[in-house]
């Protein structure tokens, strides 16, 4: 007789607030052989808080295969495996996901325990559009791919939802209103659930200002939201603009709008009507 497989628990876990952990998690971790934490250190003040004993092992964005296998193996033996970060919900620019893939792939039961998420909590309370929005996780640590990213995301109707380091959040800030317009609608969630928690809506211009001048709003876990992009008027993005100028300069009209369409998707009448209107 063949042995069942265990289950893999993809746990979440409070984002501040240990009232928030949810009765089910707090179940599902008394219940299982094994805990994966992302910090075994970080997580014991959650476990012991819930007279949670079960054993622990670290896995994070450092685990090699090995450590994974290690983990699939207690799986394939019938053992259940919870899965937590460090807080909020694992796999939402947390590890986990190079352990969840190779569970499925294995045929293993994967079962999400929900709960806390950051990013989710604050856009319940930032007061932006919520029908359609981008969960950009961490943009890049370095001011030029941090710009760039940004101006690529200039255009994006839909709400933008980024974590950001404390160290990094006025040059993070400065850059939005580089990218994006001094007058974009930011709103900064800080500290959710805890003590100084604080969710603040300001252009980005007076974002930079704010922040600049009161140094505790550079400290915490730190969740920046910008309302999406408006509407262009004339239907264009920004990169198809900058291409048709480019071939307006070299090209008549008809032909600079025949090859701005292959180039960048749009509508060639639209990039023809466009360029008349420029010229």
């Amino acid at each position: 007789m063949s042995q069942s497989l265990g289950t893999l628990y993809v746990v979440a876990t409070p984002i501040g607030n240990l009232a928030d952990m949810v009765p089910r998690a707090v179940q599902v971790l008394q219940s299982v052989a094994l805990i994966a934490c992302e910090d075994t250190r970080h997580s014991g003040r959650l476990l012991q808080h819930f007279a949670i004993t079960g054993r622990c092992v670290a896995y994070h964005d450092h685990s090699d295969d090995k450590r994974t296998e290690q983990i699939l193996a207690h799986l394939r033996a019938g053992e259940e495996v919870a899965l937590i970060s460090d807080a909020g919900t694992p796999l939402v620019s947390d590890p986990g996901y190079r352990l969840v893939r190779a569970a499925r792939q294995s045929g293993i039961p994967v079962v999400p325990i929900p709960g806390a998420c950051a990013f989710v909590a604050a856009l319940s309370a930032a007061g932006l559009p919520s029908n359609r929005f981008t969960f950009e996780g961490f943009l890049p640590a370095k001011a030029g791919a941090r710009l760039a990213a940004l101006e690529a995301l200039a255009d994006d109707p839909r709400t933008l939802i980024f974590y950001e380091a404390p160290h990094r959040v006025l040059a993070c800030v400065q850059d939005m209103v580089r990218a994006f317009g001094p007058e974009r609608e930011l709103v900064m969630a800080r500290e959710l659930t805890k003590t100084f928690e604080t969710i603040h809506s300001a252009t980005a211009a007076q974002m930079s200002e704010w922040i600049a001048a009161d140094s505790n709003q550079q400290r915490g876990e730190i969740v920046l939201l910008a309302h999406g992009a408006p509407e262009r008027k004339t239907g264009l993005t920004a990169e198809a603009e900058r291409v048709m100028t480019l071939l307006l300069a070299e090209l008549p009209v008809k032909k600079a709008a025949a090859l701005g369409a292959k180039l960048t998707g749009s509508k060639k009448n639209e990039l023809y009507q466009w360029a008349l209107a420029q010229r």
